[in-house]
């Protein structure tokens, strides 16, 4: 049997055994399902970056389900083959592990013993398809899954119907990652709107939200690249769940994707 052959026979045999993957903030007796495909945006692989290591979904080790997991002291230089499976519907607005809101269609992922967050290449074995994903969650707490998808992101990689799939996860190694998971009181407070040349737009962009929303906002000098820019920060916020809805606010306005800052 060639290494193709025995890909579509793992793949029918998995098929068949398919199943909802297990989460620790799953909802009691809810089945999980697909979202309506008419609401799928145009897919986009997460962008990575040096976000910082908080204590939020990194404590080490933990239990589920009489199961104790301990969380990597690094994502550098990790490289596994296992099955992916995704989740849905059941979840969605809910909570993930650092305690950002999951989204069936975002490029994200839940993972057992990476830190959260890190950056993962998936790629589907049968297909050669691959996407970056960021990893801000726990699971699947299931004996034969390596890895939990988005909705999304299983519909990009095309086993979304099978509902599993025999996969690669390669860590994205980056630079100047801050690890401050031994602070148990930081968390993200702050988003990073963007840095700009000029202080009029900047002004321009903090007036807009402050009218708009109500939400506080400053600029600050920072040097990058050899030039001056004008940063824009919006917050503090309260709690996760108050950043993540002024998040979502400001991309659906056309800010894309407000960097997360302790």
């Amino acid at each position: 049997m060639n290494r193709c052959q025995g890909l579509l026979v793992w793949l029918a045999l998995t098929a068949l055994a398919a199943c909802a993957p297990i989460s620790v903030n799953a909802p009691q007796g809810v089945a999980d399902s697909a979202p309506s495909s008419i609401d799928a945006p145009v897919w986009q692989d997460a962008v990575p970056r040096p976000d910082p290591l908080l204590s939020n979904g990194n404590t080490s080790p933990y239990e589920v389900n009489g199961q104790t997991y301990t969380v990597l002291a690094t994502h550098r230089g990790y490289r596994e083959q296992g099955t992916a499976s995704w989740y849905g519907m059941k979840f969605q607005g809910r909570p993930t592990a650092n305690g950002e809101i999951f989204d069936v269609f975002a490029a994200t992922a839940a993972h057992r013993s990476l830190p959260i967050p890190s950056y993962v290449r998936v790629t589907h074995l049968l297909n050669q398809r691959s996407v970056v994903l960021r990893v801000n969650d726990r699971g699947p707490f299931h004996p034969d899954r390596l890895i939990d998808l988005s909705y999304g992101a299983a519909k990009q990689l095309g086993f979304a119907e099978q509902g599993t799939a025999l996969v690669r996860v390669e860590s994205i190694d980056l630079a100047g990652v801050d690890d401050r998971r031994a602070s148990a009181a930081l968390t993200y407070r702050y988003l990073q709107l963007g840095a700009y040349e000029s202080p009029d737009t900047a002004d321009q962009v903090v007036r807009e939200v402050t009218d708009r929303w109500g939400y506080p906002a400053t600029t600050s000098l920072v040097d990058a690249g050899g030039k001056r820019l004008h940063r824009v920060r919006v917050g503090p916020f309260a709690d996760p769940q108050a950043l993540e809805r002024a998040r979502a606010a400001l991309m659906e306005s056309g800010h894309q994707s407000p960097q997360r800052l302790p």
